[in-house]
């Protein structure tokens, strides 16, 4: 393992913000995860586990202790008939198009989602109506150094599970899909990866829909209709292409986005009454 000193957590996000971590490693393996684990408890170290960083914002102040990123490195994969058993650290595109040409359904709607599939498991997360709480059928996790496996009791619920509640760490995952039309199945990503395009501003550094969906609102309109599509403060702006969305427009700092995020809270709430939660994960020493 390389462990890299001091190093900026900026260059492994998506929305390209955030200070230095103390200590950051890509790991490979399970052994690798558990070893760096203990170290950090030797050293009286905390540790933050974090998948590609599509779905954070990390303070400028960086993250102390020790930064564990499970992605690229450990994302191996094997599909089974209608099963996919893969490693946390795969991205969730990459097994959506392993499902299509395998020609298995169920996988469309992660098809354009940016994150991993243990941070997807971590938060449920979906789109075009389809949720990874459709899919998932055991979890194998680490918990206090022991490796633990599920089959149910996921705890899923609208962008929540019973691991983040656990705050264990997650490692691989059985997923269950279902026989389909090979060319139906890429048409129906195809649709979305369009609608994406057209609606969600794709070419800007972001992490996503910052809110969640409120019961009975869609953030981004809530949004819009106070007034807010291009508001900006410092280099942090809400997206003209699409509300839901804070884009950094270029030298954002995690303070702007922080500022800008409370202003559309504060603003929502007095004109309709709405309190908007994030979605973004907030990370990091503030």
């Amino acid at each position: 393992m390389k462990i890299i000193k001091n190093e900026p957590m900026k260059n492994h996000t998506s929305f390209k913000i955030g200070g230095t971590a103390d200590e950051f490693c890509t790991v490979s393996s399970k052994e690798e995860i558990i070893e760096l684990i203990n170290y950090a408890k030797g050293k009286n170290m905390p540790y933050f586990v974090m998948g590609n960083g599509s779905n954070i914002l990390v303070s400028d102040k960086g993250i102390r202790g020790v930064v564990i990123q499970i992605s690229s490195n450990f994302s191996n994969y094997e599909i089974s008939g209608s099963m996919i058993n893969a490693e946390s650290g795969v991205l969730l595109s990459t097994l959506a198009k392993a499902a299509q040409k395998n020609a298995l359904s169920g996988m469309e709607f992660a098809s354009g989602i940016p994150g991993t599939l243990g941070g997807a498991i971590y938060m449920n997360a979906g789109a075009y109506g389809g949720e990874m709480s459709s899919i998932v059928k055991s979890v194998t996790y680490l918990k206090n150094g022991e490796i633990k496996k599920i089959g149910d009791g996921f705890g899923f619920g609208y962008r929540k599970s019973i691991f983040a509640d656990l705050g264990v760490v997650i490692l691989e995952a059985e997923l269950e899909l279902k026989e389909g039309n090979p060319e139906e199945i890429k048409a129906k990503m195809e649709d979305y990866k369009t609608r994406r395009t057209e609606k969600q501003p794709l070419n800007m550094p972001s992490a996503g829909s910052v809110f969640k969906r409120p019961e009975g609102y869609f953030a981004g309109k809530l949004i819009e209709d106070a007034g807010l599509k291009g508001f900006q403060v410092g280099g942090a702006k809400v997206s003209e292409k699409h509300s839901g969305f804070i884009v950094n427009a270029g030298g954002a700092t995690a303070n702007d986005v922080l500022s800008l995020i409370r202003h559309i809270q504060i603003t929502v709430k007095e004109k309709f009454g709405v309190e908007l939660e994030t979605e973004v994960k907030i990370v990091g020493e503030f």
